[in-house]
C-alpha cells in the first residue's frame, strides 16, 4: 500500500506564500497521478490541482487558478503545490492524493491513497 506524507503547512498572512511536499515510495509518480484537495471545517473535501502522472498536464480548481502550482519530480519521488497570493479562504487542510486512473480526476471517490493532510492558516 502506497503511503504518502505531507509536509510544509503552516502559518501565513494574506497575501503570503507556502509549499507544501507530499513524500511518496519511490516510483509512486511516475505511475500515478498526484492530487491536491483540501477540507475546511464543517465543509466537504475539495479538489484543488491534479497532475497527472505524465507530468504533460495539470488542472486546476477555479479558486487557486493561476495562484497555486502542482508539480512532481520523480527523481525525489515528492509532490509540491506552491501556493502564492494565498487568501483567509484558503484556510484549510491540505490532502495529498494519488490515483492510477486515467485522465484528469477531481472526484474524491476517484483516488484510493491519501495522506495525513496537514494544517494552512492564513489571517488577513
Amino acid at each position: 500500500q502506497v503511503q504518502l506524507v505531507e509536509s510544509g503547512g503552516g502559518s501565513v498572512q494574506a497575501g503570503g506564500s507556502l509549499r507544501l511536499s507530499c513524500a511518496a515510495p519511490e516510483g509512486t509518480f511516475s505511475g500515478y497521478a498526484a492530487a491536491w484537495f483540501r477540507q475546511s471545517p464543517g465543509k466537504e473535501r475539495e479538489f484543488v490541482a491534479t497532475r497527472h502522472y505524465s507530468g504533460r498536464s495539470s488542472f486546476y480548481a477555479a479558486a487557486v487558478k493561476g495562484r497555486f502550482t502542482i508539480s512532481t519530480d520523480n527523481a525525489k519521488s515528492t509532490a509540491y503545490l506552491e501556493m502564492n497570493s494565498l487568501k483567509p479562504e484558503d484556510t484549510a487542510v491540505y490532502y495529498c492524493a494519488a490515483t492510477r486512473r486515467a485522465g484528469i480526476n477531481t472526484l474524491t471517490s476517484e483516488y484510493d491513497v491519501w495522506g495525513q493532510g496537514t494544517q494552512v492558516t492564513v489571517s488577513s
